[in-house]
């Protein structure tokens, strides 16, 4: 066993997992709901950004059913955004943790 190879090995899939992780944190990712009415901004790390209400989602005649309405309407393009924030995730550090001991937890790295 060659350990400076192996230490190279450790210092190249350190460097990859930094990299995925600032690409994570540059990434912007947008769910919608109610056929564009309400559109949801996340970065890649899935924190919220934005939310749009587009005027058309609001009923003057009808307040409380309008309140309810646009409350479900964003809730809807959250989890339509946090699915796609999981899927870039996975997409850029998949094929980073496959295969390592625990499921991919990596000591020293957190959020990893």
């Amino acid at each position: 066993m060659d350990m400076q190879a192996l230490l190279q090995q450790a210092q190249q899939m350190q460097q990859q997992l930094v990299e995925a992780q600032q690409d994570l944190e540059e990434a912007e990712v947008e769910g919608t709901s109610g056929g564009g009415l309400v559109k949801v901004k996340l970065s890649g790390r899935g924190q919220v950004e934005d939310i749009t209400v587009d005027p058309k989602a609001v009923d003057p005649t009808d307040a409380e059913e309008t309140a309810q309405t646009i409350a479900d309407l964003v809730l809807a393009a959250i989890r339509d955004a946090e699915a796609q924030v999981e899927r870039l995730q996975q997409e850029k550090m998949g094929p980073l943790t496959e295969g390592m001991p625990g499921g991919g937890g990596i000591p020293g790295l957190p959020g990893f």
